[in-house]
């Protein structure tokens, strides 16, 4: 045991690589790519550190080359989540006990691997199994990854260094203790950093966790156990889990040592689980604790101050970027009548630049979407907008699933701001576009509120500083992060806290020490020096 209190090393946002024409990253990612793409590998669950097969299998695909298959993963079932569930508390019970910068260690441990040997793997796992560009897995799976492990290291020591004041002879601590039970961890498909935070934030913090990835993220999901377990994750800390989600969530739910769930997805779903946990709250040890972070509708509105050119790049980048399937990503726009002309003329013209196509062809600025139910959905909506009265797809609208899931960028123009294209979340390359009359700013702020019922991420264009303090007052509410002269996009760990509030969550910001807070159940110890001999206060005294 050493006689020091050590500090995690100073978090830096990790650099982004530009992949250019010539550079070594592009050659070292390229070569990794054409070598992942002609494996096709076996995946197992993980539970306790011991790989188990079930036999139970399914594929994951290429997006963008739906006819070929990267992997055949194995699917827990009841017997298989009752054996990690058990692998779990056995875990804790060491793991709880460790010295806090010892766990630290093993992510400080993990983020450097990542950022080096690993990096190029898993930008290719996300480019391969989630259809995402070169840039859009540099800044997701290595950049944003590597930021919530080192991040949150240094979220966990802040969070431990907070201690209360101590009267005269006494001394008040605060223990920081985990989570008495596992942590249920579900992560999406569309981010490989929020698949890799939302178990690793409850075991920085002694918690154990039980991961179910998405079907369609398997892949990357696998590589990410690997670089964990390498950097010393002890086995049964973190469980590997693939799996049909209803009957997996069915077991755990109904588990007595349930202390909470990291959850990132849909509303409905996460709705669903909370309602179920409700059901049964007085059968767990303790209160679970639910974060999570859900849909959105995300906006764009404008003032007829606003920068025709910054506000067309916005448009573009912030609804077309991985092919809208960011839950922050803009769906929805308001320009002022006025503006609208320029704006289209700018919008347009970069759209039909846009090249959609393999994410292995670094020309392409889109890839394919994530599997058939989401084409499915998403083309159906432009059927709808090519079919429906007052509305026009100015752009776009086309669509083909012959080799992989591409649509391509869509920008539909409405007459009607309730249409259901300015209210329903797509998640895909689809942004609705209404032009209001200029004299009804105010008017339109309190259509941008009250159209939907998230509240995730949105944006305001205005160089006109009044404007700007209207927008804010009336959309204080409307957005978990609000961005100012900028996409709706790109949240980084430690500068943008990201979240939502009403239907799009419970807004415990991932990327700061409010999201850890919530993984902690705090013991106050207070030690008294020279205790009391009496029972006797001097205002018993007669005189």
């Amino acid at each position: 045991m050493m006689n020091s209190i050590p500090n995690v090393p100073p978090p830096i946002n990790e650099p982004v690589l530009s992949y250019a024409p010539g550079t070594p990253e592009r050659a070292l990612l390229k070569e990794t790519y054409a070598r992942m793409h002609g494996e096709e590998i076996e995946i197992p669950l993980i539970i306790g550190g011991r790989e188990v097969r079930t036999g139970n299998t399914e594929v994951q695909v290429s997006p963008h080359e739906h006819g070929h298959v990267l992997a055949r993963y194995h699917k827990a079932g009841a017997a298989e989540v009752r054996q990690a569930i058990d692998a779990a508390n056995k875990a804790w019970k060491d793991w709880s006990n460790w010295p806090w910068e010892d766990r630290l260690a093993v992510f400080q441990r993990a983020a450097d691997l990542l950022a080096t040997r690993y990096r190029p793997v898993l930008n290719a796992a996300t480019m391969l199994g989630q259809s995402k560009t070169a840039h859009q897995a540099e800044i997701d799976s290595a950049c944003e990854l590597i930021d919530f492990l080192r991040f949150n290291t240094h979220f966990a020591q802040k969070l431990y260094s907070e201690q209360p004041f101590s009267g005269p002879g006494m001394w008040n601590r605060l223990d920081h203790r985990p989570l008495e039970g596992f942590v249920y961890a579900v992560t999406p498909f569309n981010f490989t950093a929020i698949a890799g935070n939302l178990p690793t934030a409850p075991a920085m913090l002694g918690n154990v966790a039980l991961w179910k990835p998405a079907a369609t993220a398997v892949y990357s999901g696998w590589y990410i156990m690997q670089i964990l377990m390498e950097a010393g994750l002890p086995p049964g800390v973190i469980n590997f889990l693939p799996g049909d989600p209803g009957p997996m969530t069915e077991t755990i739910l109904g588990d007595r040592s349930l202390a909470g769930i990291h959850f990132t997805g849909s509303t409905s779903v996460f709705q669903m689980i909370w309602r179920q946990v409700g059901e049964r709250i007085d059968q767990y040890r303790t209160y679970p604790r639910l974060v999570g972070e859900t849909g959105g509708k995300d906006f764009i509105v404008a003032h007829a101050s606003a920068d025709p050119a910054a506000l067309a790049t916005a448009i573009v980048r912030g609804g077309y970027e991985y092919q809208g399937q960011k839950c922050s990503a803009a769906s929805r726009v308001y320009v002022p009548q006025s503006l609208w002309p320029q704006v289209r003329e700018l919008t347009l013209g970069m759209m039909e630049t846009i090249r959609v196509g393999d994410v292995s062809d670094y020309r392409n600025f889109m890839g394919a979407v994530i599997d058939r139910k989401a084409y499915d959905k998403i083309t159906g909506y432009i059927k709808h907008a090519h079919a429906a009265d007052d509305v026009e797809v100015i752009a776009g609208g086309t669509y083909d699933d012959s080799v992989g899931y591409f649509i391509q960028p869509t920008l539909v123009q409405v007459q009607d701001s309730a249409y259901q294209l300015m209210c329903e979340e797509v998640f895909g390359p689809v942004v609705s576009l209404y032009p209001y009359p200029d004299a009804e700013w105010e008017q339109t702020l309190q259509i941008v509120d009250q159209t939907s019922p998230y509240a995730l991420t949105g944006a305001v264009f205005s160089n006109d500083r009044a404007a700007l303090l209207q927008a804010d007052r009336a959309l204080r509410n409307a957005a978990g992060n609000f961005y100012v002269n900028d996409k709706p996009t790109g949240a980084v760990v430690g500068q943008q806290p990201f979240g939502g509030a009403r239907g799009s969550g419970t807004n415990d910001k991932a990327g700061s020490i409010l999201n850890l807070v919530r993984w902690i159940s705090p013991r106050t110890i207070k030690e008294t020096f020279a205790p009391a001999r009496s029972y006797e206060y001097p205002f018993l005294a007669e005189k």
